[in-house]
Formats: C-alpha cells, sequence, structure tokens
C-alpha cells in the first residue's frame, strides 16, 4: 500500500498490508479486550480520552504535516482538524456517562424499570480521506467512551494517518486491542463483516460504498451508520447580509479544497439577490491562494488523487457542453500536481451533472431562482440530504425555511458543519443514523430493559 502526495506525485511512504493471520490476530485481541473494556468504568475511560486529547494536541504539527502530504490538505485545515479530535475526546470525557446512565421507565407500581446502555463490543468503520483524523475521531471518541472497541479500515491513500491515530489511542494507555487499524484493501471489508466478532459497522464515504456496506452487513444482522454523499444547497434569500453571506459562500465550497461530503455545492440565490452575490462571491474565490499545502499561506490545496481531480473535470465539462456557462475556473492548472481551481456555472440544466450529482471539489453551481418557494423546491430536489443552509437577516423566517429542508441538518446563517455536542447524519440517499452529541454515542449500543418486580408479579399474557 503506497501513500502518494498529491502535490508533487511523490511516493511518502510504503506499507505492507496484513496477512490472514495478522487480520485474525487483530480480531481475536479486539474481542478479548472488549470483554474487559466493556467493564472498565466511566472514570477510567474519562482519563484515558482525556489523555488521548493531550497526545493529539502535543503531535498537532505533525499530524497536520501528515495529511498535507497524503491527501493535500492544507497545513492550517489540518492542525484545525487535529484540535477539533482533541475536543470530541474531551467532549465524551465529559458527556458519555451522562449520555448513557440507566434511564427509569414507570411502569407498575410494585415494579423498578429501566433502560440500561450497554456496548455492543468490536465495531468496524470504513472510513474516507477526506478528513482522515476527524471523521475517525467523530466514530472512535463516543465509541470507546461507550465501552467499544474499533477496528479502522481508512482508505487505502491515507494508510500513514491509520497508523498515527492508533498511535494516539496507544500512547494515551488505551488496552491493547481497544482501537486497531487493518491496513486492508476494501475486498476484505465483507468478510470482516461476515465474522461473528465483529458486531456493527459504520462507513463514511460514497453512495456505492453505502449500498455494499448494508447489504453486507444486513446479511449478516448487524446493524450500521452510514454518513454518505450530498449535494448541500446553499439558499440566499433577498435580505440575507450580502458580506457575510459572500464570505461564507466561498469558503463553504472550497474548505478542504472543495472536498468535502457538507460542503455546499449548489448556491440557489433569489433573482433580487443574484447578481450581487455572485459578482462578490466569484471575487471572493478568485482571492484565495492555491499552492503548496505545507506553505502556511496556502488557502487550498491539491485534489487528493489525479483521478479524483480528472473526475471533477469530466463533470465540469459535460455541465458546460450542456449549456452551462462558466465565469471562472473550469481548467485544472498546468503545474506539477492535481491541482483544480474553484469553478463558478451558472445557467445549467436541471439535469446536467453539476445539478444532479455531487461534485467533490472547488466546483460552485449557481441557481438564480425566483423566489422563496422556487428556492425550497429546488433545494430539495435532490436525491441527497446531508446539510442545507439559508442566508437572511430575519431569523424567524430563516428557521421557517431551515424546517422545509429534506435534510440531517439544516443551518441559519452558519456554514453546515459536524458539532461533538449535536447529531450529525443525513437522509435519503445521504444515509441513516447519526454521529456524535448523545444519539451518536447511543447507535451501537444494547437498549436492554430491565425490570425488577417487588413482590408478587401479575401473570403475563405474553408478547
Amino acid at each position: 500500500m503506497e501513500s502518494i502526495n498529491p502535490a508533487t506525485g511523490e511516493v511518502v511512504d510504503t506499507y505492507e498490508e496484513p496477512s490472514d493471520d495478522d487480520i485474525e490476530e487483530a480480531l481475536r485481541r479486539a474481542s478479548q479486550t472488549a470483554d474487559s473494556w466493556a467493564e472498565t468504568s466511566f472514570a477510567d475511560r474519562r482519563t484515558l480520552m482525556n489523555e488521548a486529547a493531550d497526545v493529539l494536541r502535543g503531535r498537532t504539527d505533525q499530524y497536520a504535516e501528515l495529511m498535507a502530504e497524503e491527501m493535500g490538505k492544507p497545513i492550517t485545515q489540518g492542525r484545525s482538524e487535529v484540535e477539533k479530535c482533541a475536543w470530541v475526546c474531551e467532549y465524551y470525557a465529559e458527556r458519555a456517562e451522562e449520555h448513557l446512565q440507566d434511564e427509569v421507565v414507570g411502569s407498575e407500581p410494585n415494579a423498578h424499570t429501566l433502560v440500561s446502555y450497554e456496548p455492543l463490543g468490536p465495531v468496524l468503520a470504513v472510513m474516507p480521506w477526506n478528513f482522515p483524523f476527524w471523521q475517525v475521531f467523530r466514530f472512535a471518541a463516543p465509541n470507546l467512551a461507550a465501552g467499544n472497541v474499533g477496528l479502522l479500515k481508512h482508505a487505502s491513500n491515507v494508510p500513514g494517518c491509520a497508523l498515527a491515530i492508533e498511535e494516539v489511542f496507544r500512547d494515551a494507555d488505551f488496552p491493547e486491542g481497544a482501537f486497531q487499524s487493518l491496513l486492508v484493501g476494501s475486498s476484505e471489508v465483507e468478510n470482516l463483516l461476515a465474522d461473528g466478532r465483529v458486531k456493527a459497522a459504520t462507513l463514511t464515504g460514497s453512495e456505492g460504498a453505502g449500498r455494499s456496506i448494508a447489504q453486507n452487513a444486513g446479511r449478516n444482522l448487524k446493524k450500521t451508520v452510514l454518513e454518505l454523499g450530498g449535494s448541500d444547497p446553499f439558499v440566499v434569500l433577498d435580505d440575507a447580509p450580502m458580506e457575510q453571506t459572500v464570505e461564507s459562500a466561498a469558503w463553504a465550497r472550497v474548505q478542504n479544497s472543495g472536498q468535502s461530503c457538507i460542503a455546499a455545492k449548489r448556491f440557489i440565490v433569489v433573482e433580487d439577490a443574484y447578481e450581487e452575490f455572485l459578482d462578490g462571491f466569484i471575487n471572493e474565490l478568485e482571492s484565495y491562494e492555491i499552492g503548496d499545502p505545507l506553505d502556511e499561506d496556502t488557502d487550498i490545496g491539491p485534489q487528493a488523487r489525479p483521478d479524483l481531480m480528472e473526475d471533477l473535470h469530466e463533470q465540469v465539462e459535460a455541465t458546460v457542453e450542456a449549456g452551462a456557462q462558466c465565469h471562472t475556473g473550469g481548467e485544472p492548472l498546468d503545474r506539477e500536481g492535481a491541482f483544480y481551481p474553484p469553478t463558478v456555472l451558472t445557467d445549467i440544466p436541471r439535469d446536467s451533472p453539476a445539478a444532479r450529482e455531487e461534485t467533490f471539489g472547488p466546483v460552485a453551481a449557481v441557481f438564480e431562482v425566483a423566489d422563496e418557494e422556487e428556492a425550497i423546491e429546488l433545494a430539495n430536489d435532490m436525491k441527497f440530504g446531508l446539510g442545507a443552509s439559508v442566508w437572511t437577516e430575519d431569523l424567524e423566517r430563516g428557521e421557517r425555511f431551515a424546517r422545509k429542508f429534506e435534510s440531517g441538518g439544516a443551518f441559519v446563517n452558519q456554514m453546515v458543519k459536524s458539532d461533538p455536542r449535536v447529531p450529525f447524519g443525513g437522509v435519503k440517499a445521504s444515509g441513516y443514523g447519526r454521529e456524535l452529541g448523545r444519539p451518536g454515542v447511543r447507535e451501537f449500543v444494547n437498549r436492554k430493559t430491565i425490570w425488577v418486580q417487588h413482590g408478587v408479579g401479575s401473570i403475563s399474557l405474553g408478547e
């Protein structure tokens, strides 16, 4: 398995894939550790989770450089990603016990009934390359805090990140087997899901990968959480605070070089605000610095792999050929590395790739609509439903509008984001289940009903 720098094409490092015996040993360790880890107190888990946060912060520059080298993330954004991972560890150190405390339920006067939240055991996480630390930690932190153990199958282009994350938990003194990275290809996932020691699975990735995971897990009657693609609408109403809206819109499209499921991809602007928004949006995008991800001044780095950039460019070309107008960008940069500039398309046919597909890179599709009603109709006319945002000076109007989005999250005057304190996930083709917040830590637990009868109970009539 090779790690290749997308900015230079140079091999960063090579890694040996595990043998069948290595995988078997990892599964044995995970199963063995799961029993003892489930019995560990919340106080002990809290100490270790806080230690993991300390390890992360102590290696911020090291891990940010690793992300820059393996998948091209601008180094300043990499540092922010490491800090966010430390935050989610601290959040669940503080809140996991509260979120998972027994829930007493009223039943009969002479009975004590409650719901207990108990860990399932080893959980398989199939994770993507675009946020190679954060998307793993938003799985790992709640699940380790809940008493589960983790098995990570990371994307094949970020093996160094996968091993570094395992290193974090090892150096934070988590027990051996509590979190392991398996440098295996996608073909091994089916076998892992079929193994009885793996109790559940989560995936962040493409719609196709999600269908495959769900099918294989379903065949083995194992629960899954899927966070899949998105083509998030960014709706600009006629009373939007334009300066803030334009700045946020541009960054919402190009953060992480545009490679984010929750990036704003379809900008839906009512006609009264359209010209002002479009002019400001293009100017803001053209002001960003494109370059070496290790350079402190870089805003936009390369696409993570040359083939991904080629796929993105094909979507742009097909959309323009269908009749769209390209205002800026639209061609790979004539330089070494997989660099694609911010690109703005307008007059987009509704059946073209930029309107119907997820564009995973810095390509913005801008639509002009007549009014608020047409805006929400277009926003929801998409198979995806991950995040959405609306921009307006009238906050009550914004909240009413936000409730109409068919999405897992809706934001008013704020970029779509994931935050440890609130649940995150999607609907429709963007997946199901939730990560983060209270719902996230309760996804992979057994919600066990416990009924304690005082005295002689009544005769049950069964189901």
